[in-house]
């Protein structure tokens, strides 16, 4: 099986701090996605649920409150950064734990969950279909599958809105291959029916919606937070960026989204993928 240590070393050094900086308004911004896979997920009372790249552990809590105190669950994330916050979001739970772990590889207790839930946390596997595999082994029969992902690449302005305003005021950085281990890596439905499917999961589906993100704050809030994480920020680290020029970037990204803020603040539509499958 592919190695994912490069996955492990980005989300604890690189990104875990930068994402537990803005934790909140990540969590705040992304809860309409959270809410579309906990709503297809339809988790029952006493349940055990098992939260895949849960990072800092909103998802976990949340899925705990649905599965009530009878039930459980258990957040898994390679990044021992973040799983630190989730320690410190979930503190008092009695119905709540996370392990550190690889879930491409980690031996989970077989047949020991009823429900595989991710928000945006399984895209990055450097062997998705083994990934699947392996975490499959975890679910009882009839378990359910529910996650999302992002969508087509130009359908997600909260990307391709900071990425083009880094590239007018900083210039271009390196092309990634949106196919590799990443965001867009399950864009195509097709391409990820047939990754579950290989990997033994039946009655697979995909719905794919447009649902509006929810910035914290005004749009100078938001601005703060694509300079923070995402591809503005990396752009700024990869430039050099001086004080000047963030600066300039800030302004253009306030510029980009004004069309998007309105009486009921920012709405920033994205184009998600919700995935469902069944363990047989």
């Amino acid at each position: 099986m592919t190695d994912n240590s490069e996955q492990r070393d980005y989300w604890t050094d690189a990104a875990g701090p930068k994402w537990l900086r803005h934790q909140a308004a990540l969590d705040a911004l992304m809860q309409p996605v959270l809410d579309g896979v906990l709503f297809r997920a339809n988790l029952q009372s006493g349940a055990r649920v098992l939260d895949i790249g849960c990072g800092a552990g909103n998802s976990t809590v949340q899925a705990a409150d649905a599965v009530g105190p009878e039930g459980h669950a258990t957040g898994a994330d390679i990044s021992e950064t973040l799983l630190g916050g989730a320690r410190n979001v979930a503190q008092g739970r009695d119905n709540v734990d996370f392990i550190l772990a690889d879930a491409a590889r980690h031996e989970f207790a077989p047949q020991s969950f009823d429900n595989l839930i991710s928000r945006f946390g399984v895209m990055f596997f450097a062997d998705p279909e083994a990934a699947f595999s392996n975490m499959a082994k975890a679910l009882k029969s009839g378990s359910i599958v529910t996650f999302a992902a992002w969508g087509q690449i130009p359908e997600n302005p909260y990307f391709t809105y900071p990425a083009q305003a880094a590239r007018a005021v900083l210039g271009a950085t390196p092309k990634s291959d949106p196919d590799a281990p990443g965001p867009f890596a399950f864009r195509d439905p097709a391409r990820v029916e047939a990754i579950l499917s290989a990997a033994g999961l039946a009655e697979i589906g995909c719905d794919t919606q447009t649902v509006h993100l929810t910035p914290q704050g005004g749009i100078a809030d938001f601005a703060e937070l694509c300079l923070g994480i995402g591809p503005a920020s990396m752009a700024i680290t990869h430039f050099e960026a001086d004080a000047a020029q963030i600066a300039a970037l800030r302004d253009m990204v306030i510029d980009v989204f004004a069309p998007f803020d309105g009486p009921e603040g920012l709405r920033i539509p994205a184009q998600i993928n919700f995935f469902t499958a069944t363990k047989p």
